[in-house]
């Protein structure tokens, strides 16, 4: 058997690759030691007999290699290897590529509970306030076209949605859910960790909520569209007030 090691391109990895096993060096008392390539045997020497194969490739200059950085330790069972808890930094993959988004996230409120949440507080906030503010600047006709009854409407409408943006900011700060939102059993989370909103995001996502309603013509065409955009959004079923505050929908059963 020749004793030539295998030369560079003959299929063997390379012998200071780090991941290679590779023999421990003989005490320097030239005792026999257990489980190494050198000792343990009956061999000539000694250290005993060395391996079959030929003489054993030398260890790497400097010793045995180092262990590799902290960035290379493989995570924990059952954690992704490219997101910093919950939801990651960089909520779309990480610079290995794309890891799963919704790794380690709750699940994703549906969107029929998210929608009915959204009715009930309307309805929470809407009736009383309408009905006060009727009774402060008399009764609205919705059907008139007048100047009177139409400043009537701007008021009623303008503190209905003021009332309602203060309600919303104030109750998804406090814990990340509204009345609605805890009667359905969802929540809105940070996307980046799952924290309860900051109140700069809660009042960020009200006010895209609720503030595009007075623009005329157009504010109800935006609302609408915001409404509607979580139905074809991926991954997160967001909405456009949730990616203006970066935030996310999620089920809190």
């Amino acid at each position: 058997m020749s004793t030539d090691q295998p030369g560079p391109g003959s299929g063997e990895p390379p012998e200071d690759d780090p991941f290679l096993k590779k023999p421990q060096e003989p005490p320097a008392d030239g005792a026999p030691r257990n489980g190494s390539p050198y000792g343990g045997g009956t061999g000539q020497g000694e250290g005993g007999t060395p391996p079959p194969g030929g003489t054993p490739p030398p260890p790497p200059p400097g010793g045995t290699p180092p262990p590799p950085p902290p960035g290379d330790v493989p995570p924990p069972y059952g954690e992704d290897p490219y997101r910093g808890g919950p939801y990651a930094d960089n909520p779309y993959g990480g610079q290995y590529g794309a890891a799963d988004p919704l790794a380690g996230m709750p699940p994703l409120a549906n969107r029929g509970r998210r929608l009915v949440a959204r009715i009930i507080d309307a309805l929470l906030i809407g009736v009383p306030v309408t009905l006060i503010m009727n009774a402060i600047v008399g009764w609205v006709d919705y059907t008139s076209t007048s100047n009177s009854e139409t400043g009537k409407q701007a008021t009623v409408s303008g503190v209905t949605m003021l009332a309602y943006l203060i309600y919303e900011g104030l109750m998804l700060s406090r814990n990340g859910q509204t009345v609605g939102k805890m009667a359905m059993k969802v929540r809105v989370a940070m996307l980046s960790n799952g924290a309860v909103p900051t109140p700069q995001a809660a009042w960020v996502r009200a006010a895209v909520y609720t503030l595009p309603e007075i623009v005329p013509c157009c504010g109800f065409l935006f609302w609408l569209v915001n409404v509607l955009w979580c139905t074809w959004d991926k991954p997160y079923q967001q909405c456009l007030h949730d990616k203006a505050a970066k935030t996310v929908v999620v089920s809190a059963a």
